[in-house]
């Protein structure tokens, strides 16, 4: 992990997520205790406005099929989260909340604490029920939900309130309050004895917290221990007991555990030098709950820890109690375009051969510019990019063309009403899902999946090329804001919900938007998400958004320190972890971290697709040589020093990301790179920056 981020913040700002998905960003209190090396952050803003969009300037039109719902009134569809197959598709899926499983089962529901298992390519924390809770109901919806709790309302056959299941992201505890006066038929029996009840499943203690509290620990028990009667009002919560807990570490939690949180705030922060997140758990009367700490908030503020741990798919997580967990991530700057001042006549004349050449294939259709949102989104950064460069080489002759041609695509996608005059590149205003759609769609993102990764080209481009034009960003600006807007509100806004994809707890995104696995939501591009707030803090820059540009500063360093925590950076010497046989894990899930794709079983693709698109925010990869270097030796078909071996997928990228570990690794990368075979350039890149990326990179000197 990065070290503690030093250095002062700008002043913290702060998201509430109402329970309707529709809330407004507001201060919440600072953290009560700062572990050594934490960030000493302002006191949070009273408030943040909300975005101004107006999603009826689109055409309304479903685009996907309806799909079932299990929703209350009113609240907006929580795609890609942790929670999104409860109330979204088929049938409800196990959810993966950290560090527990939970799934709807029949009558109620279970619990589990995955049993983490290794293999050579997977870790796995499967869905395994341990504790479960039958309480007749028939059927259920999410009925609330906020920045990391979902409530989940049981019902009976009529249709009426049996009691709502509450989830919370982060918490050992899982709840349950009745709506009626009701017994609740368990599938362990639960014994009271030092002065807790409890039992043993899988060699682990599980202690219920009943009606009674910590007073009277068997209220409501039946003799037999496998029924608890609740009058209406009245809770239920159980806990799996940490590994290494003491007697005393226990007392602690069965205590945290009698409070019931009411609902989780998240504030953040961004300097120059980190980025900061706190949670806020509220409780009826302040006081502490039970949290788990992941490896990505190893350097914490304002928890007590010490309780135990738990062993996830994630790595080992500490026990805590707190009241707000806070915790900071380095900062990543946000980036546009390359650095070429260090470049020499003889680099600068080759880069120039290679734009006009490439410029020149933009301006024949050679380099395609497609028409679904992800494709189409990957050639506007592309050329955007390429744009950068004959401006930096003063190619004016270049330039101009590249830039009218760019000006005239995006004033195409950004037409609002162009979905009425045209059935390609323009965007529509799905009702159902309460989502921005482009009439092509790709990859599913009829369904919400993947919006972060399509519109963070979008992004990205209207931010490179609007940089210093006003008048076009202002052009841009109804549909540019609605894509923004549809990946990373801060506010629900037209029915879409808060942080659509971003789960604040995990610290990155997820990429599907029902969720319909057994294994939780995932993503696999990781560094695509990260370029998506890097494109979102470069259009705010555009267009003059500071508080934008400082959510999407937030979002880009918190998502960077996760992309390298789980994705690219394994740590293989945790015990949890123990025995998995590669560098990366390329497809992280909650309940499992593969290395695999989608789409490719290719070694180089585990690796290509996590480093990807190599844009200039991309050096967030670099820092760590051997790292690198070893990654690339498990992604490539043979040794680095052997041409023929990057003649695999992904290649290109793979020699960008090779630079990251130093000048003499950049510069025999572009040895390679000339002669690429030009199937390998990525149809989101070109040979002129692939050069541009490896040649500045060379020239740097060494750390």
């Amino acid at each position: 992990m990065p070290p503690p981020v030093a250095g002062a913040l700008a002043a913290v700002l702060a998201v509430v997520l109402a329970s309707s998905g529709c809330g407004v960003l507001r201060g919440t209190a600072p953290a009560e205790e700062d572990a050594p090396g934490a960030v000493d952050a302002p006191a949070p803003e009273e408030s943040l406005a909300a975005p101004d969009v107006d999603v009826s300037l689109l055409p309304r039109e479903q685009v996907a099929a309806t799909p079932t719902t299990r929703l209350a009134d009113g609240l907006a569809p929580p795609t890609n989260r942790w929670f999104s197959s409860l109330a979204l598709g088929d049938a409800p899926q196990p959810v993966f909340p950290v560090p527990l499983a939970v799934a709807l089962t029949g009558g109620g529901f279970a619990y589990g604490l995955p049993q983490v298992q290794v293999t050579e390519t997977s870790i796995l924390g499967p869905f395994d029920p341990q504790v479960g809770a039958d309480v007749g109901a028939a059927s259920a919806v999410v009925s609330e939900y906020d920045v990391a709790s979902v409530t989940v309302e049981l019902r009976d056959g009529a249709g009426a309130a049996l009691g709502h299941l509450r989830i919370v992201e982060g918490s050992p505890v899982l709840r349950y309050v009745a709506a009626t006066d009701q017994d609740v038929a368990m599938t362990s029996a639960f014994t009271v004895a030092d002065g807790r009840a409890s039992t043993e499943v899988l060699d682990r203690e599980h202690v219920l917290v009943g009606p009674g509290g910590i007073d009277d620990p068997g209220a409501g028990l039946s003799d037999d221990g496998r029924v608890l009667t609740l009058a209406a009002g009245e809770s239920v919560a159980w806990f799996p007991v940490p590994d290494g807990a003491s007697g005393a570490s226990v007392d602690t939690l069965v205590e945290a555990a009698s409070r019931p949180v009411a609902a989780v705030t998240a504030s953040y922060g961004a300097g120059d030098d980190g980025v900061s997140t706190a949670l806020t758990y509220a409780t009826a009367d302040g006081g502490p709950t039970a949290v788990v700490r992941m490896p990505h908030q190893a350097d914490s503020t304002g928890a007590t820890c010490g309780l135990g741990s738990y062993a996830t798919v994630h790595g080992t997580v500490d026990v805590c109690t707190a009241s707000t967990l806070g915790w900071s991530s380095p900062a990543v700057e946000p980036a546009g375009g390359l650095d070429l001042s260090g470049l020499d006549d003889d680099a600068r004349a080759e880069l120039a051969d290679q734009v006009r050449a490439d410029a020149a294939a933009v301006g024949t259709g050679a380099l395609e510019a497609p028409s679904d949102t992800y494709f189409g989104g990957k050639a506007l950064a592309r050329d955007a990019n390429l744009l950068g460069l004959a401006e930096g080489l003063g190619l004016d002759g270049v330039a101009e063309p590249l830039r009218s041609g760019l000006e005239e695509r995006l004033r195409e996608w950004a037409e609002p009403d162009g979905c009425e005059h045209r059935a390609e590149r323009c965007f529509v205003h799905d009702p159902v899902l309460a989502t921005v759609v482009g009439k092509v769609p790709g990859f599913g993102s009829e369904e919400a999946n993947d919006h972060h990764f399509h519109y963070g080209y979008f992004l990205y481009a209207a931010g490179v090329v609007a940089a210093d034009d006003p008048a076009l960003a202002a052009d841009l600006a109804p549909v540019l804001d609605l894509l923004a807007a549809d990946v990373a509100s801060g506010t629900g806004v037209g029915g879409m919900p808060a942080l659509r994809v971003f789960d604040v707890y995990a610290g990155h995104s997820w990429a599907s938007g029902y969720a319909p696995f057994a294994d939780g939501n995932n993503q696999e591009s990781a560094s695509e998400a990260v370029s998506a707030w890097n494109g979102l803090a470069l259009w705010a820059q555009a267009t003059g958004d500071a508080e934008l540009e400082e959510q999407a500063r937030w979002m880009l360093g918190a998502e960077a320190a996760s992309a390298r925590a789980y994705w690219t950076d394994v740590d293989r010497d945790d015990p949890a972890v123990e025995g998995f046989g590669h560098q990366v894990t390329s497809l992280v899930w909650g309940g499992k971290r593969d290395w695999a794709t989608w789409f490719s079983a290719e070694p180089s693709a585990m690796l290509g697709i996590l480093v990807l698109p190599a844009q200039p925010v991309a050096t967030y990869l670099g820092g760590d040589p051997d790292r690198i270097r070893a990654n690339l030796d498990e992604a490539l078909s043979g040794p680095r020093d052997d041409p023929a071996s990057w003649d695999v997928m992904f290649g290109d990228q793979l020699l960008m990301y090779a630079a990251l570990a130093g000048p003499e690794d950049a510069a025999a990368a572009l040895g390679v790179a000339r002669d690429l075979p030009e199937e390998r350039i990525d149809d989101g890149n070109t040979r002129a920056y692939l050069l541009a990326w490896l040649l500045e990179h060379a020239s740097r000197p060494p750390r």
